[in-house]
């Protein structure tokens, strides 16, 4: 069959069709007319937040000065209400991460998420001052909330500190949604609860549910969802945090001596040791450091330790056994982790149930293997380090066997136990103590163990640290002579008998006598004289080369040479500065090989200049261009700016950032600038880095901070600026929360929360009156800011603070009183208020007056000459001069005439200051940390103490008197009279004295007019009476129809109840058959 050929389709070129096609492939063009609003008005305020929706995802660029090598751990709070499983989330997040489960869960507790991220967990308590502290230092914040209740007063406290402190990333859960049983309550609940969430935090913040638990925990899948998230997360740095170094404590020590503390029944300060990992920048020894709850502590010293909880690496990770591969690494002291748990001064092993030692297969806790190896031990601590070889070097052949303590001053090589001898040392005992001897051994070295045991220091009684002075032979190091010798070593100059000029001079140096090098005692004379026959070869002739000792180290005590000791070297200063050779030691002066001092032949003479850097030849042979020497001559004043292109290229080089500030002192210092440079020099210059673990030791910490320790209550050692070390007034911009139900006023205590600091104190709110003076406000405004000043620690500006009235929990309304923003640190800020001055005239001329109860003495009306004064009807004067007598009184002039009834007042400002009071928060210090109180009102003490408010006689309302004016008649002269007008004549009239003629007149009714009369009264009652009655029947027929009305109301309301009851039964029979029918689906699909 032959293949069917298909036509090809040619589209229509002209006709109906044609135009149909050409209209459907035509694109529509987007029409700004159509859309554009009809308002101008409108328009503009759609512009206006168009442009704030741009400017507000703008964000300052910050330095983010936490190292990218080794971060510290993220610090994730997990903050609720009491009772909405944060206990329960904190174990299922360590079980996620650690594979581990904690019995009790206290203070923080850090865990590996990745290669390059740990979490410090730390669960926080409903106190107010745990919250507060929490806020200021927490990277990531879980908010638990309980879903069958609702949100909850400590919720919205937390969100607003955080809004005051910085706002870190918040993620919401939901708790106890198993508890609502209808899924129709269970949807709208989410849904009501994510919109309130939403509207405190941001719209689409992140909200996770928690069904239920389950064997103690939360369901795996959703701790494992919420894990996941954690691990991704992002953190922005916070402009606080990324300025202050900062130190969230896992583990306290104290060590103050214990007879120190029995000899003082436990009131004295203590020596604290705290641990952590250091966060935000660098930490100096010399910074102050803020505990907050404590007070200001000084450090006495830092020191950086190991990382407890390190990152995985490609090493550690082959290092591990294979039984540990399940157990991944968390640091928690203050919980039971291994069944280990640090306390104040104390670690605590619990070992739960029974364990057998021999059974390997067990895994065992950190707490259960120390109690194994203690058991295991056959012998004591100091059998084993008399038993033991150190070896300096490795390159030693020779190891250092410790022999014990011997008590001879000296440090004899004598091995003679003579009871002469004997006695010596036993005098010399209790005078004196000498350091432990290590002992050189020819011993091979095999089956020994290195050990990094340091030998025991004894203080010197100077107390002055210099450096070591080391005795030791030179046999026992020299690859020519393999003799026996012994190696002394001491802390100071003092324990070796020197002075200290002595030590000093010689510190470090190895001292020799003749050949042998050694220096002996008096006591290896005595020995030689008893022991002739026994002498070595080696001991021959130690009288005389102890003598040439003794007289070469008695010159050096007389005659020191500083420019030798300096410079090592022996030329004079001119010979120096001619540029001789200034070698300073010969090589053959010293037969040992280690102690030999290798010196270059040769010595360039810009080696000692530090100052110039290395210019390479290539670098010189850029110079040579014409071109980058025309550039740098731009840069300089005597250049050419006629704006060529040096000026062009001068340009491309300083617009490289695209125009933006860059902070180039904020960047970080490069791994290049420290290579080199020990640990410990490169924290003095720098500080200790971000991310270390580090041991801070505090001296004079107040005793019941130890005595009242609690897990619990998160402790925070936070690092203080310079400036922040000194007090001050404070001028903040200040607004009373609208949630808070009382109004704020002026010299009552307010509890603030600025930097790490809470502190107490007495703010004046005052208000810019129209930028001429600071007026004080004796209560905050409503709905708008307003500014207080107060005394207490400096802070920078644009710190943010929150306050509050009372930090008890006892509290049931919202205990967030103000916020607020640091302005200024001015001292020199004045307050006035206002002073009203009142007097009354007592004697009054044309325009002039003499005033009186204004002013006690002539000095005061001297101040106040020429200030203006007014009355209350509004005519204004000045104060003229005063008056003789009375005392007090002045002369006034005004702008009309004053009357005797008028009050003149005088409208005066006067400059207020703060008031010097600070009182720190000290809620550590206290057994029960919640109920810290601070200064009262005199309204609390007397409500707290029963007392009642004395009343005084003179303050007690009393109804107004004011008695009848009587004014006197308007007088005017009788020309005047004659010459006004007639309308404008006073038209009054005497009272008539005698009586007129129809009041002197008797009227007498006739009978008939007596009848009219009475018939009209008559009427009028009967009128009356029908008026009456009628009133009554219409008050009866509303009364009746009111009735009805109500009768007719409550049957319609009755028939709208029983629709809604019939619509809302088949509404609710609707939803159980749809349900049913869902449910039935789903049962057939697991059947299927």
């Amino acid at each position: 069959m032959e293949a069917q050929t298909h036509k090809p389709h040619r589209p229509a070129q002209s006709g109906s069709k044609a135009g149909k096609k050409e209209k459907g492939k035509q694109k529509t063009v987007f029409n700004e007319k159509a859309f554009a609003p009809k308002s101008g008005r409108r328009a503009d305020r759609q512009a206006r937040r168009n442009v704030e929706r741009d400017e507000a995802r703008l964000h300052v660029p910050l330095v983010n000065r936490t190292p990218d090598d080794e971060p510290p751990p993220v610090i994730i709070a997990i903050v609720g209400p009491p009772g909405v499983g944060k206990t329960t989330l904190l174990k299922s997040l360590v079980r996620r991460y650690a594979k581990q489960t904690l019995s009790e869960a206290r203070g923080p507790i850090t865990v590996v998420a990745g290669k390059k991220r740990r979490l410090t967990f730390i669960e926080c308590n409903s106190d107010l001052n745990s919250m507060i502290d929490i806020g200021k230092v927490a990277d990531l914040v879980l908010l638990m909330i309980d879903g069958s209740y609702g949100f909850e007063m400590e919720t919205f406290e937390f969100l607003n500190i955080l809004q005051a402190h910085g706002f870190p990333k918040v993620i919401g859960i939901l708790t106890h949604l198993d508890l609502i049983k209808k899924q129709a309550t269970l949807r709208s609940t989410k849904k009501l609860l994510k919109r309130r969430f939403w509207n405190e935090i941001y719209q689409g913040a992140k909200l996770f549910y928690l069904s239920g638990v389950l064997n103690g925990r939360y369901p795996d899948t959703e701790i494992l969802n919420l894990s996941r998230f954690i691990s991704v997360m992002k953190f922005r740095p916070l402009i606080f945090r990324n300025t202050h170094p900062y130190l969230l404590a896992d583990r306290i020590e104290d060590l103050t001596p214990r007879e120190e503390i029995r000899t003082s029944k436990g009131r004295c300060d203590r020596t604290v040791t705290l641990y952590g990992y250091l966060r935000g920048t660098n930490l100096r020894q010399s910074t102050k450091v803020h505990i907050p709850g404590v007070g200001d502590m000084d450090i006495k010293t830092v020191t950086e330790l190991g990382d407890p909880c390190p990152l995985p690496d490609a090493d550690s990770e082959k290092r591990r056994k294979l039984s540990e591969k399940k157990k991944l690494l968390v640091h928690a002291p203050m919980s039971d982790v291994g069944g280990v748990v640090y306390d104040k001064d104390a670690v605590w092993i619990n070992v739960p149930g029974n364990f057998t030692k021999g059974a390997t297969d067990i895994p065992h806790g950190e707490g259960e293997r120390m109690v194994i190896d203690l058991q295991d031990v056959n012998e004591t601590l100091e059998e084993t380090v008399t038993r033991s070889n150190i070896r300096l070097f490795g390159s030693s052949s020779n190891p250092l066997s410790i022999n014990g303590r011997h008590h001879d001053r000296e440090n004899s090589y004598s091995d003679d136990d003579d009871d002469d001898d004997d006695e010596e040392e036993e005098e010399e005992e209790g005078r004196r103590r000498t350091p432990r001897r290590a002992t050189v051994n020819e011993q091979s070295d095999e089956g020994t163990r290195e050990e990094d045991e340091q030998p025991r220091t004894v203080p010197s009684n100077t107390g002055r640290h210099a450096a070591r002075t080391i005795l030791r032979s030179a046999h026992g190091f020299s690859s020519k002579e393999k003799e026996e010798g012994d190696v002394a070593f001491a802390d100071s100059d003092s324990e070796l008998g020197l002075s200290d000029d002595e030590g000093r001079g010689t510190a470090g140096e190895v001292m020799y006598a003749d050949d042998e090098k050694e220096i002996l005692g008096d006591d290896e004379e005595e020995s030689d004289e008893n022991n002739e026959n026994d002498i070595p070869a080696w001991k021959s002739g130690l009288a005389a080369k102890a003598s040439a000792a003794f007289e070469e180290l008695d010159r050096r005590r007389r005659r020191k040479d500083w420019a030798a000791m300096i410079y090592s070297s022996s030329l004079s200063s001119k010979q120096i500065a001619n540029g001789a050779d200034a070698t300073g030691v010969k090589q053959d002066e010293i037969d040992d090989d280690f102690f030999r001092v290798n010196s270059s032949s040769a010595l360039n003479q810009d080696d000692l200049d530090m100052t110039k850097e290395a210019l390479s030849p290539g670098v010189l042979r850029e110079l040579e261009d014409e071109g980058v020497l025309d550039s740098l001559r731009a840069l300089f004043i005597t250049g050419d700016h006629d704006g060529g292109e040096a000026d062009q290229e001068m340009d491309t080089h300083e617009n490289l950032e695209g125009g933006d500030f860059v902070d180039l002192e904020a960047r970080k210092a490069q791994p290049a600038e420290f290579e080199g440079i020990d640990a410990g020099t490169r924290a003095l210059v720098e500080g200790y880095r971000p991310g270390t673990y580090v041991r801070i030791e505090l001296a004079s910490v107040p005793c019941e901070f130890i005595q009242h320790f609690d897990s619990r209550y998160p402790i925070i050692v936070g690092g203080l600026l310079a400036a922040e070390g000194r007090m001050g007034y404070l001028q903040v911009r200040i607004k009373r929360h609208r949630w808070f139900a009382r109004t704020l006023k002026t010299n009552d205590p307010l509890i603030f929360s600025l930097g790490w600091r809470r502190f107490q104190s007495v703010p004046i709110y005052s208000l810019d009156d129209h930028s001429i003076r600071m007026r004080m406000l004796k209560y905050t405004p409503e709905h708008m800011h307003c500014y207080a000043s107060f005394y207490g620690p400096v802070a920078l500006p644009n710190t943010g603070f929150c306050a509050f009235n009372a930090l008890s929990g006892e509290t049931v309304a919202f205990r967030v009183s103000a916020t607020g923003v640091v302005l200024d640190i001015d001292r020199s800020t004045k307050i006035v208020k206002k002073l009203k001055l009142t007097g009354v005239p007592f004697k009054i001329f044309k325009n002039t007056a003499f005033i009186k109860d204004m002013f006690s003495s002539t000095l005061e009306v001297a101040k106040f000459e020429g200030a203006s004064i007014r009355t209350v009807s509004g005519i204004r004067g000045q104060v003229k001069k005063a008056l003789n007598k009375p005392e007090g009184a002045f002369r006034a002039t005004f702008e009309d005439k004053v009357l005797m009834s008028d009050i003149i007042f005088l409208r005066a400002w006067y400059s207020i200051q703060p008031r010097r009071f600070y009182n720190p928060v000290t809620s550590l210090l206290l057994s029960d940390k919640s109920r810290w109180s601070g200064m009262r009102l005199t309204g609390q003490i007397r409500r707290d103490e029963g007392l009642k408010t004395p009343l005084a006689v003179s303050s007690t309302y009393k109804p107004i008197e004011r008695p009848a004016r009587r004014f006197n008649t308007l007088r005017i002269p009788k020309q005047l009279q004659a010459a006004l007008p007639y309308a404008s004549k006073p038209k009054l009239m005497k009272p008539q004295s005698k009586q007129t003629y129809m009041q002197k007149r008797a009227v007498v009714l006739e009978p008939e007019e007596k009848k009219a009369i009475a018939l009209l009264q008559q009427i009028r009652a009967l009128r009356k009476d029908q008026v009456a009655r009628r009133r009554e029947k219409q008050q009866e027929r509303k009364e009746t129809h009111r009735k009805k009305v109500q009768k007719d109301e409550a049957k319609d309301a009755e028939k709208e109840r029983e629709k809604k009851k019939v619509y809302m039964r088949a509404a609710g029979m609707k939803n159980k058959r749809e349900a049913d029918i869902e449910e039935g689906r789903s049962r057939k699909r697991r059947k299927t």
